[in-house]
């Protein structure tokens, strides 16, 4: 699998809204976090909404005493939210009735959670521009060139397109990060100085639906022998998107512009960590056999659905999970515990219909899992150093 591949893979909330749906976990509304509203109620626009990070938002603004309406096609679990207004359209203006249902509307602020291609972030924001104030746009890391620069900040270089017209991810999902960075490019133009540009990782937490950072709670907590790749002190980042709604709606409060790395946790993370917080949360002593990344993209296993989130810190992807979340922090970014979100989403794992929670859509099949720790037990007995033979008679 491609880079370009696996980078669409880790950082796109496409994939999780292709997925068949679950129930959404609104446990934003009573957040602890949440601190006391300074300044006006905002009126705020979310494009999307009914997914996975848009479902957040709204309860974060709604928590902090903000109005909310969603613009979407009504397809992804319409029935949410029955009491926040709900207009009705298509991101592409030239299909059915496009974007009709935002022309003379007010807003304060715009959440751009949908947006993936620059003609289609364009005409919103060019048609938005005169009655709102501000746009956020939800980009992702995947917008640099490149993962191989540890505690790269927002002035890395960006990829780019050979054609600013495609309307395709490619075949290898080549173009997903050079559209996402069109589409920053795309609202600035419409909206000069009035546009923040949010590029988070991995977003994790309740209602991620692909599953992604929810297998390895969800692995630990099933026990027996457990194979991790990498080694335990492998850099880990991700965001819970609780943490990142609630960042969002600051910045509305605050008119905050700008391009922010939005990755966490607040403190630097390791796979060795995580699975730490997962026998913690758990109460098992499931038996971690860490297995080197080398091995498995032997064996064919080269980190993405399979071996979700994780990347190893070399090469390439030698700063995936290494990424400068300062300037995020320095605008109010905050993060609760990762012990919080371990045990959050394995619960609302658990919560799931028993159907679905057989139907892991991250993570080695079991099967698989056994094989591969039976070739890595093969493996080492074959390379271990031979004893030298003893000297002199036996007894």
């Amino acid at each position: 699998m491609t880079t370009s591949r696996r980078k669409f893979l880790r950082y796109s909330a496409a994939g999780a809204s292709l997925l068949a749906l679950s129930p959404v976990v609104g446990v934003a509304a009573g957040d602890k976090n949440a601190s006391t509203r300074k300044g006006p109620k905002k009126r705020i626009l979310i494009l999307g909404g009914t997914g996975f990070l848009g479902p957040a938002v709204v309860e974060a603004a709604r928590a902090r005493g903000h109005a909310l309406t969603l613009f979407n096609r009504g397809k992804t679990r319409p029935e949410l939210f029955p009491d926040v207004e709900k207009l009705r359209g298509d991101r592409d203006p030239d299909k059915d009735e496009g974007l009709a249902a935002l022309r003379g509307r007010k807003w304060d602020a715009v959440v751009d959670t949908s947006g993936y291609y620059p003609r289609m972030v364009g005409a919103s924001a060019r048609l938005l521009a005169p009655n709102v104030k501000q746009y956020l746009f939800i980009s992702s890391v995947s917008a640099y060139a490149s993962d191989k620069t540890p505690h790269e900040d927002e002035r890395g270089p960006t990829a780019t397109l050979a054609d600013p017209t495609v309307e395709s991810m490619g075949k290898d999902y080549e173009f997903y990060g050079g559209l996402k960075r069109a589409c920053e490019e795309a609202a600035e133009a419409a909206m000069p100085g009035r546009v923040a540009n949010i590029r988070p990782g991995y977003i994790v937490g309740p209602d991620d639906r692909s599953d992604r950072f929810t297998y390895w709670p969800v692995r630990f907590d099933r026990g027996g022998e457990m194979l991790a790749p990498g080694t335990p002190e492998d850099p880990l980042q991700l965001i819970d998107v609780r943490d990142l709604a609630r960042w969002l709606v600051l910045l509305i409060e605050g008119n905050v512009t700008g391009v922010f790395n939005a990755v966490g946790p607040g403190a630097p993370w390791t796979m060795g960590a995580m699975l730490d917080t997962c026998r913690k949360v758990s109460g098992k002593d499931t038996k971690v056999t860490w297995v080197p990344a080398d091995f498995l993209e032997k064996q064919g296993e080269t980190g993405d659905v399979r071996l979700p989130i994780y990347m190893p810190p070399t090469g390439a992807s030698a700063g995936t999970h290494l990424r400068s979340n300062a300037k995020a922090v320095k605008a109010g970014l905050t993060f609760r515990p990762v012990e919080d979100t371990v045990r959050d989403t394995l619960a609302w794992f658990k919560g799931l219909p028993e159907e679905r929670r057989a139907k892991m859509r991250a993570g080695l099949p079991p099967e698989r899992e056994v094989e591969l720790l039976a070739l890595w037990a093969k493996a080492r007995t074959q390379n271990a150093p031979v004893a030298p033979a003893a000297s002199g008679k036996g007894g």
